[in-house]
């Protein structure tokens, strides 16, 4: 099992716009992939950051389900609508695997 984790720092002050759009992405993703998509935020350390946490059964899955993503044109058109809430050079992916 494969754990994709995509965080990001949130700009000051957009904490609930932030929140609202990972709201938004996690009903896009269920809704028109059936991707499970969770959102985290930190207790400690640099709480103004916000996290997307998928999975999927291999890497091979988890790359085809990233490619229906990318090619999803509402889908960019939501990501693009973030961009007010995101600390530039902040995004962080990570691909992690369960033991």
């Amino acid at each position: 099992m494969i754990a994709f984790v995509r965080s990001y720092s949130i700009m000051p002050g957009k904490t609930p716009d932030a929140v609202a759009f990972a709201h938004k992405i996690k009903k896009h993703a269920k809704e028109k992939h059936g991707f499970e998509v969770n959102l985290i935020m930190p207790i400690g350390g640099n709480p103004n950051r916000i996290a997307f946490v998928s999975t999927a059964p291999s890497l091979a899955e988890l790359e085809g389900d990233m490619d229906k993503m990318g090619a999803d044109a509402e889908w960019q058109t939501l990501i693009a609508g973030n961009a007010g809430n995101v600390i530039p050079g902040s995004v962080h992916d990570e691909i992690w695997r369960y033991l």
